[in-house]
């Protein structure tokens, strides 16, 4: 056919894969859902090219700082599309964003979420955004805006991926700076609800690949009667809430904070510290959730790999002066937040070191249901995961 006898029939954007219709219904379908995050700072509605915020509170400030992360879900999602469960995945996009802020001691503000879907289901990104909202609830934090993008050809119309973006402010006297941590400071942590949203390359390998979904859906005495796909979609734990109390009611009380994400306790809480100390922490002193034992277990993993790959049950922790460790702690347990002591800061370069031979842990500060008991089985004997 030569040039001049080539079709010309029109190809509008439906035709390349891409359904405005279907995004258009997608906003319609969440905004209810969004405006119910909103706060009084929160100017104007949804819909504008930017959203807006107001900073009034900032003049109250002597020093106002702005803080900003962005983070993403990674392979979990996976899991939640072998669950058919996506509700509880925008909790964890919220998670590693404001609790990573929350880090330098700043109050998130709000946020923003990225959605990419190879084919835009208005029902089903209604799902994952209820998720977001929960989490924006949970840290009190104001969704004011966000992105839904289709991506024909490039993702297969069954998946997606999340990103998202959170901004936060401190007064700059009162960010936490981990120069300030000392010798003799002592850690204590925050139990994490499970895996949280790292690791999950490693456990898909070992614990998923080669499975089928009856063999995933099946109950565990080792995971306390959960399936290993109920275990592994809990969503990650929001410490903004008694974190922020716990800063206002006592003064002085944190040096520093380290979020427990992606690099585990070895290569997270090293942040949290300066070059003149070390982090001395004894693994006995406190429960590994079941999941994160199983884990371990079904990947073989030696203890340096463990701690630096995982949470080990530990989602934050803070670093404590030593005359404040019973306000506290006290304060802790004052708002049910269970706590548990981990080790104390000693002279050093920075780094994160694992006390060889403890004693026998004690109980908690405070019991909670997410501090769970060690697993005792023939791949774990004495109770005690090495």
């Amino acid at each position: 056919m030569s040039h001049s006898e080539e079709s010309h029939e029109s190809v509008n954007y439906e035709d390349a894969g891409v359904s405005t219709w279907a995004g258009a219904k997608a906003v319609e379908g969440i905004k209810d859902m969004v405006r119910s995050t909103y706060s009084p700072q929160v100017v104007g509605d949804l819909g504008g090219f930017g959203g807006l915020f107001s900073l009034a509170e900032a003049k109250t400030m002597d020093d106002p700082l702005l803080v900003s992360g962005a983070d993403g879900v990674g392979t979990k999602l996976e899991i939640a599309r072998l669950c058919n469960k996506h509700t509880t995945v925008g909790i964890d996009l919220v998670a590693m964003c404001v609790n990573d802020v929350l880090a330098t001691g700043a109050k998130p503000l709000y946020f923003l979420d990225y959605i990419a879907a190879g084919k835009i289901e208005p029902d089903a990104i209604k799902d994952i955004v209820s998720g977001i909202v929960e989490g924006c609830k949970q840290a009190h934090c104001s969704l004011i805006g966000g992105e839904m993008a289709e991506h024909p050809g490039v993702m297969k119309p069954s998946e997606y991926d999340l990103a998202g973006f959170c901004t936060g402010i401190v007064d700059r006297k009162n960010m936490l700076d981990p120069e300030d941590v000392v010798p003799g400071d002592m850690l204590i942590a925050l139990p994490s609800s499970g895996l949280h949203s790292n690791g999950f390359s490693l456990v898909r390998k070992v614990c998923i690949e080669g499975k089928s979904l009856e063999e995933l859906n099946k109950p565990l005495a080792l995971l306390e009667g959960k399936s290993l796909l109920e275990a592994l979609i809990v969503p990650t734990k929001i410490y903004v809430d008694p974190l922020l109390r716990l800063l206002k009611r006592v003064d002085g009380g944190v040096r520093s904070l380290a979020h427990i994400t992606g690099g585990g306790i070895t290569e997270n809480l090293n942040r949290a510290l300066n070059s003149r100390v070390d982090a001395l922490i004894d693994p006995s002193l406190w429960s590994v959730p079941p999941v994160v034992s199983y884990v371990c277990n079904a990947a073989h993993l030696s203890q340096e790999e463990a701690f630096k790959t995982f949470n080990m049950g530990l989602g934050m922790v803070l670093v404590v002066p030593a005359d404040k460790y019973q306000e506290v702690t006290a304060c802790l347990r004052s708002m049910d937040e269970a706590c548990v002591l981990i080790g104390e800061v000693v002279p050093g370069s920075g780094e994160v070191k694992l006390k060889e031979r403890a004693p026998e842990p004690p109980k908690t500060d405070h019991p909670s249901e997410h501090i769970h008991p060690y697993i005792t089985n023939d791949l774990n004997p004495g109770g005690k995961w090495v």
